[in-house]
């Protein structure tokens, strides 16, 4: 027993861990512990004292991160395909928007571009169907021209809603003009000029008799009317390619809507 004392003491004397600098990796200090505690009971009497101080709606807002802060770490598929396709058209819109201002490449040529738009305008043409209806002495004519005028006004009061409802800029802050304003057509989705141009084309190629020349111009010239729109500034390209799907649809609507003769004769007579 004597002997084995010497050597546990010489054991804990060569042991590195028991020197007085490496006590406090094995046995922390109780002093720091009183410290710490306090520190924390201090910190959280603090937040405690400062909780019922502090606004509920700053406390929400620290909460909340804003969403243009937060990172969708998983986008699906279609999420991906829509904002690339999206960036596309807005890119090719830009490019293709060569009369968009004076200082533009092709800005000398605006003025003769906005002529262009104005054939595809809704208040021209109802003024001129209007027109030509009071002057028609024929049963046919007007009933023509009564489906032509239904459908104008479809048109209008349609794109406006989906514009109202969309809410579309377009690729350049270019303000509407007054005709725009009249007929409602201050954003971009979908593009009424297009949409009025691809039904104006499509009923006169089923109710008018026209020679081959003139079917293949009144098709060019509604490409060249939604084409304008862009070349100006004011629709992206997928905007007019939807509006000549929707004045499509617009014109197979007043199709099935058709007035009849007698039924166009008694609107006639009350106006």
């Amino acid at each position: 027993m004597p002997a084995s004392q010497p050597r546990s003491r010489a054991r804990d004397r060569s042991n590195v861990l028991n020197r007085a600098e490496f006590l406090s990796l094995n046995q922390p200090l109780k002093g720091n512990q009183e410290s710490r505690s306090s520190g924390r009971k201090q910190s959280g009497q603090a937040g405690a004292a400062g909780a019922p101080s502090s606004n509920p709606k700053e406390r929400r807002q620290s909460q909340q991160l804003p969403e243009e802060d937060c990172m969708q770490l998983n986008p699906s598929f279609k999420g991906i395909a829509f904002n690339s396709l999206l960036a596309i058209d807005i890119c090719m819109s830009k490019r293709l928007g060569v009369c968009a201002n004076r200082a533009s490449s092709w800005g000398s040529a605006r003025s003769m571009i906005n002529l262009l738009g104005i054939t595809g305008h809704g208040i021209p043409w109802i003024a001129g169907t209007l027109i030509c209806l009071v002057k028609s002495s024929t049963l046919a004519g007007q009933e023509v021209l009564m489906n032509l005028l239904l459908a104008l006004l479809l048109d209008i009061m349609s794109v406006a809603g989906l514009q109202k409802l969309a809410k579309r800029k377009g690729p350049y802050d270019i303000n509407p003009g007054l005709l725009d304003y009249l007929t409602m057509d201050t954003y971009a989705f979908p593009a009424g000029h297009a949409s009025r141009a691809a039904m104006l084309s499509k009923f006169f190629l089923n109710h008018l008799v026209l020679a081959i020349p003139l079917r293949i111009l009144l098709v060019l010239w509604a490409f060249c009317v939604g084409f304008s729109r862009v070349m100006i500034g004011r629709h992206h390209i997928t905007d007019v390619l939807s509006g000549f799907v929707f004045g499509y649809l617009q014109f197979r609507l007043v199709e099935l809507m058709w007035m009849s003769s007698n039924t166009c004769q008694m609107l006639i007579s009350i106006w």
